[in-house]
């Protein structure tokens, strides 16, 4: 959950560059902020309570010294989990004797047992985290050099961590994972750790990925070890192909108004996958008896109408559940299982869990993820790229078309009809690259107007939109922090109905398809309690009190009926002044259970 970034090279400004990483890190953790520099054999902490990107480091010279060169350097966006949001929990955390500074993000989960311990030893937290206990432990090896220390340290810790140390007597950089994401990005005599790769994007696209129990050690050059067995491994170098303009806001005012428009361009790209490779896995869906898809939150949701779309078009039952409701499910993998994981970070840490279920069981793995290199990526047998770019906004967006282009295509290829799945995707695309105008967006403000002070909504689909009617409900949640519910249309009358009041705005999600008729007639039930009908639909109807048109799209209808909520919801969110890229309690990557 937590953004995490560190600098070692010949650069004299790394404090000023963590500040600049950590706020493209941002979307990870806004609860609190700091950093840790190296100048003349002593670390230096500033930490504030807040946003990363509140501050101007033009005004801040009488809080930290840029003018003192530095060369090591690490930063913390922080997610709070252990502890409340206060100075003393932000990161980083200090020894006792302020020698050794350390940021994590993950959870250990017998930190308790481990202070209760260090208590008795004599230490004194000055926290309510986890986190406080790593750094004692690594000072109480303190002489064995901070290597053996961090190694010696971790080796007692239970849980996720991703974390970055240094300290004054040593000029290195050390970084150990354990189901949280580290990725080291290579420049020319300088190098970077980071949570994320957008943090150090603007100076190099050379990238190594740290692996599970794995720990480098940077001094002029990075050593890679084993945690497990303590040799010394190596790491092959990749260079990745993303544009740096992607993860900026440019002309738009948010990041999730920007991701929303451009589904204009993602879901052609993600359309755009190699065919042979695309017809292997459809093979090895075919050849799998029983198969899973799992994911969390939204991509649950993408894998929910995926389970619509299997059965739809290609006739297929597969099971889809949550990936933190996977452990209730396991015992039914195999060995001749397969497994469908939908990611947009590939680092989902149910997700994550779940894999490494089915992977012990001896069942395949197929990743459907937004960054290529993200564990879930390096723990499949196969993966597919959906290819829609960096995501900053929390609410997901242009990954979830993606996805669910992708879905719809493995459907499609099941059933033998890939090229008819491909010209309808393409055609999709196109009307979607009409749709999203200036004046479409001016009418969905209109409608937010018209609701934005209302204190619940529900959404109702049917069929392969009863999944976008869970997912319009949670856009609605996120940014808007009203309290929205979806549900399909059937269910209403088995006690949903019951909420239904005057004016309460309930959006119905509306398909040319077999379930037209029925989706209809629930919204009517809705209407003759009082309820104000928002219809997206294809075609008008009497029902509607306002209607928001998508085009005709067969059964890629869930691609098009998503795409207005989300215009939706980013309009409530500015007019009740939210901020919708980075709503209130959540995150962007949840890498913690």
């Amino acid at each position: 959950m937590c953004g995490i970034f560190a600098y070692k090279g010949h650069k004299t400004n790394a404090a000023e560059l963590i500040i600049k990483g950590l706020k493209k890190l941002e979307y990870r953790g806004y609860d609190s902020w700091g950093i840790a520099y190296k100048t003349d054999n002593n670390i230096n902490v500033y930490k504030e309570i807040g946003k990363i990107g509140d501050f101007d480091i033009k005004k801040s010279e009488n809080k930290i010294n840029f003018k003192l060169p530095c060369s090591l350097a690490v930063g913390h966006s922080r997610w709070a989990t252990h502890g409340g949001v206060t100075v003393a929990n932000a990161h980083p955390h200090l020894s006792s004797d302020g020698s050794i500074a350390i940021v994590h993000n993950g959870i250990i989960e017998n930190y308790a047992e481990l202070k209760k311990g260090l208590i008795k030893k004599g230490y004194k937290f000055k926290s309510e985290t986890d986190t406080e206990v790593i750094v004692h432990l690594i000072h109480e090896n303190k002489k064995l050099g901070l290597k053996e220390a961090v190694k010696k340290a971790i080796s007692l810790l239970q849980g996720r961590y991703a974390i970055l140390v240094i300290n004054e007597d040593e000029d290195i950089l050390i970084a150990a994972r354990r189901g949280s994401p580290l990725i080291i990005g290579s420049g020319e005599n300088e190098y970077f750790i980071a949570s994320d790769i957008p943090a150090f994007l603007e100076y190099t696209r050379k990238v190594m990925y740290l692996d599970d129990n794995q720990m480098v050690v940077i001094n002029k050059k990075p050593e890679f070890y084993d945690l497990e067995t303590g040799k010394e491994i190596k790491k092959r170098e990749v260079e990745i192909n993303w544009d740096a303009k992607e993860a900026e806001k440019g002309e738009f005012p948010h990041f999730m108004i920007k991701e929303i428009m451009e589904q204009k361009e993602t879901i052609s790209r993600a359309i755009n996958q190699n065919e042979e490779k695309l017809l292997n896995i459809t093979e090895a869906i075919r050849k799998a008896y029983g198969t899973y898809l799992i994911g969390c939150g939204t991509a649950g949701k993408v894998c929910l109408a995926g389970s619509y779309l299997f059965a739809k078009i290609a006739k297929r039952h597969v099971n889809a559940t949550f990936g933190s409701e996977f452990p209730s499910l396991q015992d039914f993998i195999t060995d001749k299982s397969l497994m469908i994981a939908v990611s947009q970070s590939g680092e989902t840490a149910d997700t994550l869990e779940a894999i490494e279920v089915a992977k012990k069981k001896g069942a395949k793995v197929l990743s459907i993820i937004n960054v290529e290199g993200s564990s879930m990526d390096r723990m499949s047998d196969y993966s597919i790229n959906i290819k829609a770019g960096p995501e900053k906004a929390v609410a997901s967006t242009k990954a979830t078309t993606a996805q669910l282009t992708i879905l719809t295509l493995l459907a499609y290829a099941i059933a033998g009809k890939l090229d008819e799945g491909k010209v309808l995707l393409v055609e999709t695309a196109s009307k979607i690259n009409d749709m999203l105008n200036p004046r479409y967006e001016k009418h969905i403000k209109d409608l937010a107007e018209k609701i934005k002070d209302a204190e619940s909504m529900y959404v109702i689909g049917k069929g392969l939109n009863y999944p976008m009617a869970l997912e319009s409900a949670i856009k609605l949640q996120e940014v808007s922090y009203i309290h929205a519910e979806g549900f399909a249309g059937g269910e209403l009358k088995h006690g949903p109905i019951a909420l239904i009041s005057k004016d309460v705005p309930c959006i119905a999600l509306v398909a040319n398809d077999e379930t037209k008729h029925e989706i209809l007639g629930n919204a009517m039930e809705v209407k003759a309690r009082g309820g104000y009908i928002i219809g997206v639909s294809p075609e008008n109807n009497e029902i509607f009190d306002f209607w928001i048109k998508v085009p005709e799209a067969g059964n890629a209808s869930p691609i098009v009926n998503i795409i207005p909520v989300q215009l939706l919801a980013y309009q409530l969110a500015v007019l009740r002044k939210n901020n919708p890229d980075m709503p209130r309690n959540l995150a962007k990557s949840v890498t913690v259970k």
